[in-house]
């Protein structure tokens, strides 16, 4: 599966769910990790799990299943779908670990992109 499909349905799965501060950042010159990075912030804890489980429903309506998630009922839930690792983050966890500064030299990229049908 195209990693952008991937990205696209996340991010469009979050907005959906009123997640907050949606980024997406490049890594494929960087890492070997992943190719996206999805980020969001989820307003509570209650949040935090219902945008993760949004995430994981609408990928798996196209048939793409998670390698592996992380955190299932805690502040963080990482999602691993190999090319793209979502994170959502409860804001106090957002603020600590500031995914968006370790990975400052990605390519950022804007989410209205991804958010047109």
């Amino acid at each position: 599966m195209d990693a952008k499909v991937i990205v696209k349905e996340a991010v469009k799965a979050i907005d959906s769910k009123k997640g907050e501060n949606i980024q997406v950042i490049g890594i494929t010159d960087l890492t070997i990790i992943a190719d996206y990075f999805v980020i969001a912030t989820g307003t509570s804890s209650t949040q935090v799990k219902a945008l993760s489980e949004e995430v994981e429903f609408k990928l798996e309506q196209q048939g793409i299943t998670p390698h592996h998630i992380e955190g299932r009922n805690t502040p963080w839930v990482c999602l691993d779908y190999n090319s793209v690792v979502i994170h959502i983050f409860y804001k106090d966890q957002r603020d600590f670990y500031q995914l968006e500064r370790l990975w400052e030299d990605g390519k950022k990229t804007d989410i209205a992109d991804f958010l047109e049908d």
